[in-house]
């Protein structure tokens, strides 16, 4: 009985020294991505949203009004400077062109009657075989004779002016939009229509852009510097168009100009550019964002935005140190650039971030890293 005690004891122990083995024994570091900080020329972009007009929009007008004959063209088509794009029914207008011819002959008549009688009445003043006062009467009427025969050929202009103004031809070579009269509408005079339609030339078209009074200031100088630089562009353009689908249109834009001041009502200011468009792909009145280089920052710093975590309003990442304990560090960011963010403080070159497990750490815990590369990041994104 003695014995079976002894032996149950030394069980005892052996499973208490086993439990305290176990006990003791700590599980491995959790292992951890990082990526090595490195730092590189970066490009910080600028981005604002502008609408598209053409080089020229021109509105073709009913100068004269009337019933409009004929439309002589085709809706969205291209038509050259000088075409036949509407009549106005020109009968009104005709009638009144040859009841103007008529006056003119009316005053030539007149006029030549006058020259008559002046001829013959100067002679005779000179003689005073009559009056003075008959002299002054018939140089008064010679002189009205003139003046109105130049009031009715000044008419006649005006007649033969809103007679062409029937026949409305495109100013400009460019695309032709919507008609919005049809043959049989009477034009010209409100509330019926003025405004026929629009030609836009659009070999080159204009993207207007407004900026508030604040931002306007941050990037004043780099606008007045290309103002400056304009006439001595060479063609390569600054300034990328994104179009609304995401795509990145193939032509560089340059800078126009600001405008003279800013607007009180909204407090922003136009700044215009231009874009080349031989394709003819943009058209007025899209949507487009334009992007351009704000400052290059020499020894940035690219960070994914996966590395960084948020709480109430403060960025953080996690640093790994040599001895692999990782430290949790606030950081100050800057503007999106894709994926990345750009780090403004608290990070330096060759230092380890945490870049995929950050469930894993806290400040101060033991981890095991394993350095990826910015290639693999870049996998991962796509």
């Amino acid at each position: 009985m003695k014995i079976n005690i002894r032996w149950l004891c030394v069980l005892l122990l052996f499973i208490v020294s086993a439990c305290g083995e176990k006990k003791a024994a700590q599980p491995p570091p959790p292992q951890v991505s990082v990526i090595e900080i490195q730092t590189q020329e970066v490009a910080v972009p600028i981005e604002f949203v502008g609408q598209i007009f053409g080089a020229e929009d021109i509105a073709i007008r009913a100068r004269v009004e009337g019933f409009l004959e004929g439309i002589h063209f085709e809706e969205g088509s291209e038509v050259e400077a000088g075409k036949l794009l509407y009549t106005i029914e020109s009968q009104p207008y005709e009638a009144d062109v040859a009841a103007m011819m008529s006056k003119v002959a009316e005053a030539r008549t007149v006029l030549a009657k006058t020259t008559s009688d002046l001829k013959r009445i100067r002679p005779l003043a000179d003689r005073r075989a009559v009056s003075q006062s008959d002299l002054d009467g018939a140089v008064a009427a010679y002189e009205a004779s003139i003046a109105s025969l130049e009031a009715a050929q000044a008419n006649l202009r005006a007649s033969k002016i809103n007679l062409s103004y029937t026949r409305i031809l495109s100013p400009i070579t460019g695309i032709i939009g919507k008609t919005n009269a049809k043959v049989g509408d009477f034009v010209g005079r409100s509330p019926n229509p003025v405004i026929l339609n629009t030609v836009s030339n659009i070999t080159t078209v204009r993207v207007e852009f407004f900026l508030t009074e604040n931002l306007y200031l941050q990037v004043a100088r780099r606008f007045h510097k290309l103002q400056e630089n304009k006439a001595t562009q060479t063609g390569t353009g600054v300034f990328d168009l994104i179009l609304a689908d995401g795509t990145l249109y193939p032509h560089k834009g340059q800078f126009d100009f600001i405008d003279r001041g800013v607007d009180p009502t909204t407090g922003s200011i136009l700044i215009q550019l231009s874009f080349p468009n031989p394709d003819q792909l943009i058209r007025p009145g899209q949507f487009a964002r334009i992007r351009a280089i704000a400052e290059r920052v020499k020894d940035g710093i690219l960070l994914p935005q996966r590395c960084i975590s948020e709480l109430q309003g403060i960025q953080r990442v996690f640093v790994v140190g040599s001895d692999n304990k990782v430290e949790e560090r606030r950081v100050s960011v800057g503007p999106a650039m894709g994926s990345n963010r750009l780090i403004l403080e608290g990070l330096n070159a060759g230092e380890k971030v945490v870049y995929e497990g950050l469930q894993k750490v806290a400040d101060g815990a033991q981890v095991t890293p394993k350095t990826v590369s910015a290639e693999t990041t870049e996998k991962e994104k796509q």
